[in-house]
């Protein structure tokens, strides 16, 4: 049959629950570490930080699937199902015999798949009786995504954005106003964590896990106050699998079925959701997909990190994780425009990365952007640049069949649109990006802050 372009589900197919990958690992993620006790990390550690019920999911290493509550399905309704896109025109292009599609999350105000786990984080706080949330964010999905989400339930929100991008998308800014949220350039003077990260490091562009530090020193410091994170955590890539779950019921529906899987990983949210159902194949023997991560090579966490419990943020008061990390101390280079600046990778990434269920490769930001640019030309979608990543291996991928002859379905995950990083295209249209890779020693000093256990 002629498959088409795009391929939307009815509504009444969106996913009515959220699939938990740890149920089905035969090796589950090690468990938080409570960093003043060194102990696994209780529901009670956790709440003055999380809400009650992401506390709870954040803990659940069992529990197959979860509800979706109702009121959260709602809100999924206006901008789910997403579509399963065939890139015809990108095939044509490359002259290859793959069969690429691309499941796309960027048709929504926030322009990303953030949106997914916005909504159920604020829903939970709302009904806890929240009053207002505080966050990080990076590139500005996150915080653009949970602005929106606070403004529909009425949440009062602060956000930290990494100082190099907020400088870098002040448009991003503007949306996040819009949706009257508080935004503030991370590393500030606002809070003790940032006053001592800005006298140990004078003018940095600072990272993610400074703005970690800031959210959860504001959300603790204040009444009826929760802190909320858009990656990394378990409670984060459950609410995510709606991505995966979606495009495999789409797949279904042309009688397809993806040979590779690739998602652009930084914190792990977007990979962790759009490998959900077909990592779940592949752990109970029922197929056998390829699932690569890509990540940017200025900040290559699961290529050249350590499997270590570090903390989540640089400040050293989140619980510790157990992940594949570059230290927390450690910060991207701020010519680096592509987002995923994270230091580390989820737990549940990194334990399938260990256990060999899962590939990962590190590309540089020059080549990341040559794929964004031959994607926006011949699919008219302008690309985010951490969705870019997934493209440039996508293309690689397409080109190896080129040479095999062999003819293989790729699925990757674009997880949102590039109109906020227009300075990061006009750099790169104008000659004037860099590949920056940290060397050895660069990456030593951010090992040498790994805590002693």
């Amino acid at each position: 049959m002629k498959i088409p372009h795009k391929i939307y589900l009815e509504e009444d197919q969106i996913p009515k629950q959220w699939y938990n990958l740890r149920a089905d690992m035969p090796q589950k993620p090690p468990p938080l570490l409570n960093p003043a006790t060194g102990k696994p990390a209780s529901l009670a550690d956790l709440e003055p930080v999380f809400c009650t019920e992401l506390a709870k999911q954040e803990l659940d290493d069992n529990t197959r699937y979860t509800d979706i509550p109702q009121p959260v399905l709602d809100f999924y309704k206006m901008f789910r199902p997403a579509p399963l896109i065939r890139a015809y025109e990108l095939e044509k292009a490359l002259g290859t015999p793959a069969k690429i599609y691309f499941k796309f999350e960027g048709n929504n105000t926030a322009g990303s798949h953030k949106l997914n786990s916005a909504a159920p984080q604020v829903y939970y706080a709302k009904a806890q009786g929240m009053t207002s949330l505080t966050t990080e964010t990076g590139a500005g999905q996150w915080g653009t995504a949970l602005a929106m989400a606070c403004a529909f339930y009425g949440i009062d929100l602060t956000v930290y954005m990494v100082k190099v991008s907020y400088e870098q998308k002040p448009y991003r800014k503007a949306v996040i106003e819009t949706f009257g949220a508080d935004i503030v350039p991370s590393p500030s003077m606002t809070t003790e964590v940032g006053r001592a990260i800005l006298k140990e490091h004078p003018g940095t562009g600072g990272s993610l896990g400074c703005a970690i530090s800031e959210a959860v020193e504001k959300s603790l410091q204040t009444d009826n106050c929760r802190y909320v994170l858009g990656s990394v955590l378990n409670q984060v890539v459950l609410h995510q699998s709606v991505i995966g779950m979606e495009a495999k019921i789409a797949m279904e529906m042309i009688d397809e079925y993806p040979d590779i899987v690739i998602g652009c990983a930084g914190g792990g949210s977007n990979l962790g959701g759009l490998i959900a159902p077909f990592m779940q194949d592949k752990l109970l023997g029922k197929a056998a997909p390829r699932i690569v991560a890509v990540e940017p090579a200025s900040c290559p966490s699961l290529t050249r990190g350590r499997y270590a419990y570090d903390f989540c943020d640089t400040g050293r008061i989140t619980p510790m994780a157990k992940m594949y990390t570059l230290g927390s101390g450690f910060i991207p280079s701020p010519n680096h425009a592509g987002g995923l600046r994270y230091h580390g990778m989820s737990p549940i990434l990194s334990q399938l990365y260990h256990d060999g269920y899962m590939e990962a490769r590190a590309v540089e930001q020059t080549r990341v952007f040559e794929a964004a640019t031959l994607f926006a030309r011949h699919e008219t979608i302008l690309p985010a640049p951490e969705s870019a990543h997934a493209i440039r291996a996508a293309i690689d991928e397409a080109l190896l069949c080129k040479e095999t002859g062999e003819v293989k379905t790729i699925l990757f995950g674009l997880t949102g649109t590039g109109y906020f990083d227009m300075n990061a295209y006009m750099n790169y249209q104008g000659g004037q990006m860099n590949d920056t890779v940290p060397s050895d020693a660069d990456l030593q000093k951010g090992f040498d802050s790994l805590p002693k256990l």
